[in-house]
């Protein structure tokens, strides 16, 4: 079995690894930056190629973790995307956090080509990608699924069909918009117990045991009351995120308005120039707001 990974990110790079080091499959990985893809295939013993269509070339299953939907479209149906030259019958599994529009639309373009695709966004962050520990929301067809799944386990912890075309890339936007509130909620309580003077240590020791707790207050606890966010998934990319989930809304009806303010607070800590910062930065803004 052959198989093609595009893109090598902080996601990516790893679960790209497991296909190897757990499956044992012959991968063959594509990056826009070649060192990258140069050191992957060093770390892991597979190969690269110089584009998505050359990577893709005779593969069984294609797997691509990218930026945003251009980037998706530029992979797939552009130029020298993968669509071009998968073999039929051959899966196409995106693991990229798109529009559920975009899933609906390549899923059409690969059916019509005679090739699966299944919309696979993840959760779980840079450590589950590590760790092989992902969550993984699925959308698309039953029988593609079932050929994409045996290897889906190989980085997973959990995985699911959710519904035709486009339900992971819904899912992965329930899944942001229940963040979203939830760190806000962590950054009031940590900001609000030290205003207090108490040792949010010991608080969230005993709150994290109770209804409070949350897999949020358990991991970046620490890193709003240390004040340092280089611990992972990046305020630039949460409003991105953000931003699919507020498009979809305005299609669908339902309305978000935490999401909606937690998103411009996300907006502030850019303006701070935490774009790179972790999702945790939020309690930034009150640490600024104290010094006007």
């Amino acid at each position: 079995m052959r198989v093609a990974w595009i893109g090598l990110g902080v996601m990516g790079y790893p679960m790209a690894g497991h296909l190897v080091s757990r499956g044992g499959l012959d991968v063959t990985v594509y990056n826009r930056t070649a060192a990258k893809a140069a050191k992957w295939v060093e770390s892991f013993k597979g190969s690269s190629a110089d584009t998505p269509a050359e990577a893709a070339s005779g593969a069984d299953f294609v797997f691509a973790c990218v930026g945003n939907d251009d980037d998706l479209r530029q992979v797939t149906i552009g130029p020298e995307g993968v669509f071009h030259t998968m073999k039929p019958g051959a899966v196409f599994v995106d693991h990229t956090t798109a529009s559920a529009n975009v899933a609906r639309e390549l899923h059409g373009i690969a059916k019509a080509k005679g090739l699966g695709f299944v919309d696979a966004p993840v959760s779980g962050g840079q450590a589950g990608a590590e760790n092989g520990a992902l969550t993984v929301m699925c959308g698309g067809d039953d029988a593609d699924y079932a050929k994409a799944e045996p290897l889906i386990v190989h980085f997973s912890k959990m995985r699911k069909l959710l519904g035709p075309a486009g339900s992971g890339q819904l899912a992965k936007m329930c899944n942001q918009i229940a963040i979203a509130g939830l760190v806000q909620g962590l950054a009031e309580a940590v900001n609000f117990g030290m205003k207090a003077g108490l040792d949010m240590e010991a608080v969230v020791d005993v709150i994290s045991k109770g209804a409070a707790g949350s897999w949020q207050m358990e991991n970046r606890h620490k890193t709003m009351i240390a004040g340092k966010f280089d611990f992972g998934f990046a305020a630039d990319w949460m409003r991105k995120d953000l931003g699919i989930c507020l498009d979809e809304s305005r299609r669908n009806g339902a309305p978000l308005p935490v999401t909606a303010l937690v998103d411009q607070f996300y907006a502030e800590v850019q303006k701070l120039g935490g774009g790179r910062w972790d999702t945790s930065s939020l309690i930034a803004r009150f640490q600024n707001l104290d010094r006007k």
